[in-house]
């Protein structure tokens, strides 16, 4: 089963930049496509970005042309580059198996964009 560990979140000033990382345990890692997720205070958790086993990507609206998912699968990693962050940008984010968050979710990384 896969674990999975979020780092990299903090606060930020509005048009700052962060870079979320996800580290995944388990040998199939590579095998996965992963996706990164976001709740908001009051909001139900919302997909931001997913990216296929070989690398192919997709954005919400709402983040598409500011953040970038990648990952490196001799690392199991995925990476979330944030870049012209806004205020709605705050939340928990999370990572998980896309289409289907099957694995168990992880504490996930606090961003806060405020001034």
């Amino acid at each position: 089963q896969v674990q999975l560990v979020e780092s990299g979140g903090g606060l930020v000033q509005p048009g700052g930049s962060l870079r979320l990382s996800c580290a995944a345990s388990g040998s199939s890692f590579g095998f996965r496509a992963m996706g990164w997720y976001r709740q908001a205070p009051g909001k139900e958790r919302e997909l931001v970005a997913c990216i296929g086993r070989y690398g192919a990507t997709n954005y919400g609206d709402h983040v598409k042309g500011r953040f970038t998912i990648s990952r490196d699968n001799a690392k199991n990693t995925v990476y979330l580059q944030m870049n012209s962050l806004k205020p709605e940008d705050t939340a928990v984010y999370y990572c998980n198996l896309w289409p289907e968050a099957l694995a168990p979710w992880g504490q996930g990384t606090q961003v806060i964009v405020s001034s």
